[in-house]
């Protein structure tokens, strides 16, 4: 009998026109984003030099698995649940969240739990955040009481991070329309490995995902959203 359970079932309790506002602002917002960063990257490169806060913040990434930094459970099992980096490269905190995202454990902590850990990847800045497009992530509380019955659970891993070439086709925006919200997007592409009870290899999939990622240059790089659709 299968046991897996897909996350993309629909939520319940939120409303559909106002998630597609929220996309709406979300898209906006790190459309904005795009188009400033690949001026600003344009100016700063133009004489050899490269950011100095975010000395990882290349067009692409290596290859190489990179799992987000966790705390203890509260039950206290082995799982963990998800921890933001400490850093200002939007690139590393884009491929640490998308494996946030990607993974959840039934066995070791509860939907809300996740949720809880979840939001602390977020920005405090209101006018920015959309929280419900990062819930949309998480499986409902009824789809995931059905996963934690077979003891379902995910790991992922984030092959590669790259800026989305819409950078390079606005070369010429202005450099400092990024100083406004700091705001970047990161294209993530990596593998969800899903496993349950009585089949320990379970299935993998390939997994991507675009992210807007906040990344002021005097704190923290935190989460903005996740945007409806991967842009290359």
């Amino acid at each position: 009998m299968q046991k897996r359970f897909s996350r993309s079932a629909s939520r319940s309790g939120i409303s559909g026109g106002a998630l597609v506002r929220r996309r709406v602002v979300l898209g906006t917002v790190v459309l904005v984003a795009l188009v400033a960063l690949a001026g600003l990257f344009s100016f700063l490169t133009r004489d050899g030099r490269t950011p100095a806060n975010h000395p990882s913040a290349t067009p692409s990434s290596p290859s190489a698995a990179f799992p987000a930094a966790t705390a203890p459970a509260s039950n206290g099992d082995a799982a963990a649940l998800p921890v933001p980096p400490d850093t200002r490269d939007p690139i590393a905190f884009g491929r640490a969240a998308a494996v946030a995202l990607w993974s959840y454990d039934t066995r070791s902590y509860s939907q809300p739990e996740l949720v809880a850990a979840l939001h602390r990847w977020l920005t405090a800045e209101g006018q920015y955040v959309d929280a419900d497009s990062v819930e949309h992530q998480v499986p409902s509380p009824l789809l995931w009481g059905r996963m934690a019955d077979s003891g379902q659970f995910a790991t992922a891993t984030a092959a590669e991070a790259h800026f989305p070439e819409s950078f390079t086709r606005a070369l010429q925006a202005d450099p400092g329309a990024i100083a406004q919200a700091y705001v970047y997007a990161v294209t993530v592409s990596g593998k969800q490995s899903i496993s349950w009870t009585g089949s320990p290899q379970g299935g993998a999939e390939d997994r991507s995902a675009t992210l807007a990622v906040q990344c002021r240059p005097d704190r923290p790089c935190a989460l903005v959203g996740v945007m409806p659709s991967v842009a290359p």
